[in-house]
């Protein structure tokens, strides 16, 4: 597994917000809309509980997906567990923001954050562009 590098990012905010698809979806529209948020990094609700609706809330919002993401997130956490496979993480793009979901618990939301950390900056400067 990677480890987790130090990236250089300002955090613009962080909030808890309910298992509720419509206000997921809004507080992302929110952050990514205003302009001032590159990168959106949600936590929990990637897996298979009913309750579990970040990755449908983040399709609602997306303009492109990014499935190389979420398929490397996915690939470096198999090689620590095999529950892994049943993340249901996304990452995709909504104007200049990237969005990344990640799993609720703290082993697991690092392991797979350090699974992309080497790649954010160029993402985000990629969206950045003109």
């Amino acid at each position: 597994m990677a480890e987790l590098q130090t990236i250089n990012v300002e955090m613009v905010a962080t909030e808890i917000i309910a298992d509720e698809r419509a206000q997921i979806a809004e507080r992302l529209c929110f952050y990514a809309d205003r302009g001032s948020a590159g990168l959106i990094v949600t936590t929990g609700g990637t897996g298979l509980s009913p309750r579990d609706l970040t990755p449908e809330a983040t399709r609602d919002v997306i303009e492109r997906e990014a499935p190389g993401l979420a398929e490397l997130m996915r690939a470096e956490s198999l090689k620590i567990t095999p529950l892994a496979a049943l993340s249901r993480a996304v990452c995709g793009t909504r104007g200049k923001c990237l969005i990344v979901n990640l799993p609720g618990s703290v082993r697991g939301a690092r392991e797979n954050l350090a699974a992309i950390t080497r790649l954010l900056p160029h993402a985000i400067s990629l969206l950045a562009e003109p």
